[in-house]
């Protein structure tokens, strides 16, 4: 059992379920707009996560402490170079203009975890996107979007239209939702200054905060040019399950239950569709 729960946590701690959760909403964009199965672009945005990930994670880690950096992390070091590697190869197999695209998403996320906002701004001696109060959620809402909705289908050329930026806006709101069991679970962390979304409204108005979202994104369905019943289904039955697990979250639930079940969502969704 020790070995099973080291493997699961190394899963979890190295960001590879959160990677799966991103390759989800990415595939799920091809499936709504009909375009087959891109293998170069999903696998390149599946190490790419990972990658991104544990470098916003543990950039101050490794920088400050690589001496004495444990077992685990560097075994995270490592894998995340190979993931790195693997990124790499299916860039290259990417067409200009959406690794330019891809270059812009990267300023972000290095910007999120490197120190470089004035003092003037920076909170608890952090200067970076991460620590500025009251964006953070936002921040990882964009670019997931950015990275699941647009870059797939610049990647196929596929001309954008309405249903594009509405989808784009789903799966803004979506993110931001899936993100509030994971502020609820921090309350007792955060520092009062990141003001954060339960940290402002308290958990109550967070959950109100995020069932409202969830309708907002189900119907947002109904706008759509094309409508189809699988799109309709998968959204309901995501809409309720999301909705769910944002009810019976609380500050006391253990870190499974966001950092593997909240995350698992995506994967869900993803289950769905390709079962419609």
């Amino acid at each position: 059992m020790r070995v099973i729960k080291q493997f699961f946590d190394f899963y979890l701690n190295s960001s590879v379920h959160v990677a799966l959760a991103v390759y989800a909403m990415s595939f799920i964009t091809l499936k709504r707009f009909n375009i087959l199965y891109d293998e170069n672009i999903l696998y390149f945005i599946f190490y790419a996560t990972i990658t991104a990930y544990n470098f916003v994670k543990y950039f101050g880690i490794a920088k400050f402490h690589h001496r004495s950096l444990t077992q685990s992390l560097k075994a995270i070091q490592i894998f995340s170079f190979i993931c790195f590697a693997f990124l790499c190869y299916y860039a290259l197999q990417l067409p200009f203009k959406s690794l330019i695209y891809i270059l812009a998403f990267g300023v972000i996320t290095f910007l999120y975890a490197f120190p470089f906002i004035p003092k003037d701004f920076y909170l608890d001696n952090q200067q970076n996107l991460r620590d500025v109060s009251g964006i953070k959620v936002y921040i990882i809402a964009f670019v997931w979007t950015g990275v699941t909705v647009f870059l797939p289908l610049i990647n196929n050329e596929f001309t954008f239209n309405a249903d594009v930026f509405i989808t784009a806006f789903q799966y803004f709101i979506f993110v931001i939702v899936l993100m509030l069991p994971f502020e609820i679970r921090d309350l007792k962390y955060d520092s009062l200054k990141l003001a954060t979304i339960p940290q402002k409204i308290g958990v109550k108005l967070t959950k109100l905060f995020g069932l409202i979202f969830l309708m907002v994104f189900f119907f947002a369905e109904f706008f759509k040019d094309e409508l189809s019943n699988c799109n309709i289904t998968s959204s309901s039955i995501i809409t309720f399950i999301t909705a769910i697990f944002l009810v019976f979250t609380n500050k006391k639930r253990n870190r499974y239950y966001s950092s593997f079940w909240v995350e698992s969502i995506p994967i869900f969704w993803l289950i769905i569709v390709l079962l419609c």
